[in-house]
């Protein structure tokens, strides 16, 4: 018995071979039209020349079009250490997540990622198994169904039984909101790679109807995975600019990196709205110096007006949004031409530390070092460049995986480092509502550095807000991280989930996240932890 990908195989090289004979009877069929001498004007010996030059550089053009269509539509590939390649499946009705699939492997191929793009209905589930990467892009119909083309993929291989201990994956999830079973399609998929022992690379990201915001976000995860953090955009959001107010050093004296507090104030006449768990995605800038040692370069001055994005404005500015290209391969352009090649940056996000009713948005960046020692782009441009009273670009952004639980029911909020922030608003928001069953776990370095907000917590717990409060320092004696603590808190944690309790985790995906997973399916049993994800009770806001 065939399987899916050998049977859409075998029909895909029958229709080749149906093609090719119906133009080749064409072709015979047309042979009599040619049987007449030539025109009285034959071309000159000057006009073949120019005939074959044509024809050469059609068929260069020809092939390198083959080749970027062969590595979009499936080529194989291997990066330059060997590696397998990521394969990125798709699903779509109306071809939509088949475009946003190519979009992903050719915004992994330029980070140095061997990819390839495959029909979902080809998928062998015993193939799979022998696969190590996979990203799945797809859609939903009506309420909840899979697209057409995949409906035997759905019925036969999703009640399949099938062990794949070794795949890492992520699915990106394409829906309507409107609909019951908003991206259904995508979550069956998702629950059946997880029952089946793949180790999911970062949550479902749901798209409600192409919302540029959740494309950002899997944009963000995809830099992760390629350890890429300036792939540039698909779409830049719009951003309004917002003014920086403050900005103070928390850890003065930490062994990690310097954790920076900052309050930004919105446009004037404005009051912009978000909830817990929303996220402001920042326009970054190159700082001035680096700007005008590059014009110095190039030897061309800044205030040179160009036509950009933006209209009309002077060079300078231009550069300070877009990557800088290395001089010699620009040198000798004019300034409209250099304006032509520019690309953006990409935006960064960052969890919102704060709730509307401050007035103000307050973050919590820690100043990332990138492998030359220079300052990333983001946190360098928020916690070193940018003084007080400059404006930022900045954008806010819905994201309703994290938004509140009802009030009525406990909440467990466990975190580490800058991933306090999001949790720091989520405690805020049940302080307002006067949800007082709330229990946070915390991990940092050291204690008498790294106690993000400490007199705001403590004061959460003498009032009662806060129930219990467990911290855990892992350059400490004895030095432990948030994991432990969950695990040591273990009939604790049992007692809150029997009460229905939500349990949200904020933090660093490639440590923390996984870590608190482990204990909550040593604790409560992979089943829970499942049926806990499915509800919505066990969300995760990791990075």
């Amino acid at each position: 018995m065939s399987t899916p990908a050998q049977s859409a195989q075998t029909r895909e090289r029958a229709g080749n071979l149906l093609l090719l004979l119906a133009l080749t009877v064409l072709a015979l069929a047309m042979l009599p039209l040619h049987g007449d001498d030539w025109w009285l004007a034959p071309p000159r010996p000057g006009h073949w020349l120019w005939a074959a030059l044509l024809l050469a550089a059609y068929a260069g053009l020809f092939a390198r079009q083959w080749r970027g269509v062969r590595h979009a539509r499936g080529a194989t590939v291997t990066d330059a250490a060997g590696a397998p390649p990521l394969t990125v499946f798709w699903a779509s009705q109306t071809g939509y997540a088949r475009d946003l699939a190519e979009r992903t492997a050719h915004s992994l191929w330029q980070a140095g990622i061997a990819t390839r793009v495959r029909d979902l209905a080809t998928l062998d589930p015993a193939a799979l198994a022998r696969t190590q990467r996979a990203l799945f892009v797809v859609s939903t119909t009506g309420e909840g169904d899979p697209p057409d083309h995949v409906l035997r993929f759905a019925a036969e291989a999703l009640s399949t039984s099938v062990a794949l201990p070794d795949l890492a994956y992520a699915v990106l999830a394409l829906g309507d909101r409107e609909y019951t079973h908003y991206c259904g399609f995508g979550h069956a998929l998702h629950r059946w790679l997880r029952q089946s022992g793949a180790r999911p690379l970062c949550d479902p990201v749901e798209v409600d109807n192409g919302d540029p915001g959740a494309l950002r976000l899997w944009q963000h995860h995809l830099s992760l995975l390629a350890d890429a953090p300036d792939l540039s955009d698909w779409a830049s959001p719009r951003y309004a600019h917002w003014t920086l107010r403050d900005r103070a050093q928390l850890n003065p004296g930490s062994a990690g990196g310097a954790a920076f507090h900052l309050a930004l104030t919105p446009p004037e006449g404005t009051q912009p709205q978000w909830q817990a768990g929303d996220i402001a995605e920042i326009g970054p800038r190159n700082p001035a110096q680096s700007v005008s040692a590059w014009l110095a370069a190039i030897r061309m001055p800044g205030e040179t007006p160009v036509t950009g994005p933006a209209g009309s404005e002077p060079l300078s500015a231009l550069l300070a949004r877009s990557h800088l290209p290395a001089a010699d391969t620009v040198r000798g352009l004019d300034a409209q031409a250099l304006a032509a090649r520019l690309q953006p940056l990409p935006h960064r996000e960052y969890s919102i530390a704060s709730l509307p009713q401050t007035g103000r948005i307050e973050l919590l960046l820690r100043m990332m070092t990138r492998a030359d020692g220079r300052p990333g782009l983001g946190s360098g441009w928020l916690c070193r460049y940018a003084q007080p009273g400059e404006r930022i670009a900045l954008r806010i952004r819905s994201n309703p995986n994290f938004h509140p639980p009802d009030t009525a029911r406990p909440l467990i909020l466990i975190g580490n480092g800058t991933g306090i922030a999001g949790l720091r608003a989520h405690l805020q928001a049940r302080e307002q509502s006067g949800a007082h069953r709330n229990w946070l776990l915390f991990g940092e370095r050291n204690a008498a550095h790294d106690g993000f907000y400490g007199d705001e917590i403590l004061r959460w717990r003498d009032r009662g807000h806060l129930q219990r409060i467990d911290l855990a320092f892992s350059r400490d004696r004895p030095g432990r991280y948030v994991q432990d603590a969950l695990r040591e808190a273990a009939d604790t944690l049992r007692a809150w989930i029997a009460d229905a309790a939500a349990l949200y985790v904020c933090g660093s995906l490639r440590g923390m996240a996984p870590g608190v997973d482990a204990v909550l399916r040593d604790v409560l049993g992979a089943a829970q932890v499942e049926d806990m994800l499915a509800e919505g009770r066990y969300r995760r806001d990791v990075y």
